[in-house]
Formats: structure tokens, C-alpha cells, sequence
């Protein structure tokens, strides 16, 4: 529910029906903006009156959000979310993040000749898989806290911010000491216990969607986070499971122009998680920005044929610059500001 005061409401006017919707166990989200107040009720107000709201002093409009998820909801904030990280980049707006880099961390000497290389076109953001959620029990698992230990180490070397996949509320207190985002993965979309946990930092959070989830069932997963009070989320869609065998997944990308009409978060699209081919990344890349995606998340590795995971679609270094440069010339064509020399973050997904 969306409360409108009046442009001739006082603080106690505000103040009145605030204290009256608390004190029968609501939430409340302040939305306002320099032209009017606005406030977010968040609950099930099913049961509450709305001409008891209204009767209020200073009230001018009262509107139900049909939305189940009310915070990640465009209902409420109509301006796009703009995430800002300790470094100056920006996710969301104008800006358009560039996200590149190996899929795992696999040894120091891997990750520093990527980031090496990555920090020399410009990246600000390292981010790799420590804890690697496979498949197979017997495929490479990732080096845990040493492997987020060591992305730090080297981030900081290149004086680039980091983020890197979270698997479980064990490992949180960790990654709040030494990452910069954490990445939420396909398979832990619906682990609300994690989710509700995550809400409790500080972090910026990427959430990718589910393998067979819908859009309204990811902004939902969305909701669980900003609830418990991180507002900072983004989406990351990387193609879901249907019957076609050709690519990994299916990309689907009309979830960027449904994300936008709904929500407010910045969305970013893994076109190497949904093609499973590097030879696909840079066409599909250049339609998920001519779409209107907020950044993209490419696996790069200098040595894709010796991998640990997804070497199949992991571009290597030039072909990634060669796709940067196809990039910046359709930015010209479709002419949206962006400050190309600002806008690069690297992700080893």
C-alpha cells in the first residue's frame, strides 16, 4: 500500500498516521522525493481499512499495491535504483557494467595474469567462484576462503573492489570482511534462510535467477532480501532450462524490458551461463544492450582450454576487447551516455 500526503501536510500530520499504522504491526517505507511525500506500507494490509487511512489528516491518496513484492516494486520507487560501489562504479542509471574474468579461482598465478590483464583495459571490479556449486561431487569445488583471501589480495594489488558467489550463512562474516558484492547463484534463488541472512549486511547483493523460476517468483527472492533491510540488490539473468540442447540454457531476454516495466533494481544479463558457447557471447552481449540491460557478466580466461570449469564458453582476452569495441560503436548508433572508460567491471563468474 502506497500512502500520498498532501502538499499542505505537516510532520504531524505525518507523524500521526505513521504512529497509527506501526503501532498495528506495519512497516514503513519512506519513498518521497523533493516534490512530494510518500510512504510505502509494507505487510498484509489486506485487513486494513483504507477510509480509516484516508480519514487521516494530510492524507491525499491511498493506493494498494497489486504486487506481492512490494519493495523491489516500481509502485513505490519510480526512479531507478542506482548502486554505487566503495570504488565510484555505478550499477544501474546510465551506466552500463561491462563484467569479465575465468569462471574459478585456481591459483594465484591464474588470477593475477586475468586481473593483470583485465585491470589494463580499464576493470575496477574483480570477481570469481571460490565456492563452486557443481553438478557432480567430483568436479572442482572451489578453494573456499583461501581462494576469497586470495581474490583480495590480488583486487588490491590492481586496486579493483571484489564479488564472489555465497553458499551458505557460514561463510557470511567472512565475506563481509573481505568482499565487496555477493553473488547469490541460480540454485540458491529459493534458499530463503540465506536470503533473509544476506538481507542483514551491507553488501550490494547480484541475484540470479532460478533455472525454472518466473520473474515474479525472482523479484519475490528479491523481496527477501531488501526486507531484512539491504536495498542494494541486483538481477542477473543467465538463461533458464527448457528442452533445447544446442545452448546451455535459454537466454530468455525479455526478462530485461519485464524487469524494467515492474521494478526498480538494475538487471544484468550472463549471456555465457546461457549460450554454455564462447562463439555466441559477443551476439547475444550486443542484443542484451540494445535491449536495455543495466551490464553484462562474460567469462574470460587467457587459457580456456585449461579451465577447471566452463572453459567451452569462456572467451579469451581479444575476443572479449573485440566485443568491448563492438559494444562502444553500437552505443553510437543507439546513443545512450555512457561513460565508456568508467563503466568496465570484470566478473570471474
Amino acid at each position: 500500500m502506497i500512502v500520498q500526503m498532501s502538499k499542505v501536510s505537516t510532520k504531524k500530520d505525518l507523524d500521526n498516521i505513521v504512529s497509527y499504522l506501526t503501532n498495528l504491526g506495519y512497516g514503513i517505507k519512506d519513498a518521497s522525493s523533493d516534490n512530494v511525500v510518500l510512504f510505502g506500507v509494507l505487510g498484509d494490509v489486506n485487513l486494513l481499512d483504507i477510509e480509516q487511512v484516508k480519514s487521516f489528516n494530510g492524507v491525499l491518496n491511498v493506493t494498494r499495491i497489486s504486487s506481492p513484492y512490494k519493495l523491489a516494486s516500481k509502485s513505490l520507487k519510480h526512479e531507478p535504483t542506482i548502486i554505487t560501489l566503495k570504488n565510484g562504479v555505478k550499477i544501474g542509471g546510465d551506466d552500463f557494467v561491462m563484467m569479465a574474468g575465468p569462471c574459478s579461482v585456481e591459483s594465484e598465478e591464474q588470477l593475477d595474469t586475468i586481473a593483470k590483464a583485465l585491470s589494463e583495459s580499464g576493470v575496477r571490479v574483480l570477481r570469481g567462484g571460490v565456492f563452486k556449486p557443481r553438478t557432480s561431487p567430483y568436479s572442482f569445488q572451489g578453494l573456499g576462503v583461501e581462494g576469497l583471501k586470495l581474490m583480495r589480495k590480488i583486487a588490491d594489488k590492481y586496486n579493483m573492489a571484489i564479488i564472489t558467489e555465497l553458499m551458505g550463512v557460514d561463510e557470511i562474516d567472512e565475506f563481509v570482511k573481505y568482499a565487496d558484492i555477493i553473488q547469490v547463484g541460480a540454485r540458491n534463488m529459493q534458499n530463503f534462510t540465506l536470503l533473509k541472512e544476506i538481507g542483514k549486511t551491507k553488501l550490494p547483493v547480484m541475484l540470479k535467477r532460478g533455472f525454472s523460476n518466473t520473474i515474479e517468483e525472482w523479484l519475490m527472492s528479491a523481496e527477501y532480501i531488501m526486507a531484512g533491510g539491504n536495498e542494494s540488490v541486483i538481477l542477473c539473468e543467465r538463461g533458464i532450462r527448457t528442452f533445447e540442447k544446442y545452448t546451455r540454457n535459454t537466454l530468455d531476454i525479455s526478462a530485461v524490458l519485464a524487469v524494467k516495466e515492474l521494478s526498480h533494481l538494475p538487471i544484468i544479463i550472463d549471456p555465457s551461463h546461457a549460450a554454455g558457447r564462447w562463439e555466441l557471447i559477443e551476439k547475444l552481449s550486443l542484443a542484451s544492450y540494445a535491449v536495455g540491460a543495466d551490464g553484462l557478466i562474460v567469462e574470460v580466461h587467457h587459457e580456456p582450454e585449461k579451465a577447471f570449469s566452463d572453459g567451452r564458453q569462456s572467451l579469451k582476452p581479444e575476443k572479449y576487447d573485440h566485443m568491448a569495441n563492438e559494444l562502444r560503436k553500437l552505443s553510437t548508433v543507439l546513443g545512450r551516455d555512457i561513460k565508456w572508460k568508467k563503466f568496465l567491471l570484470s566478473v570471474l563468474v
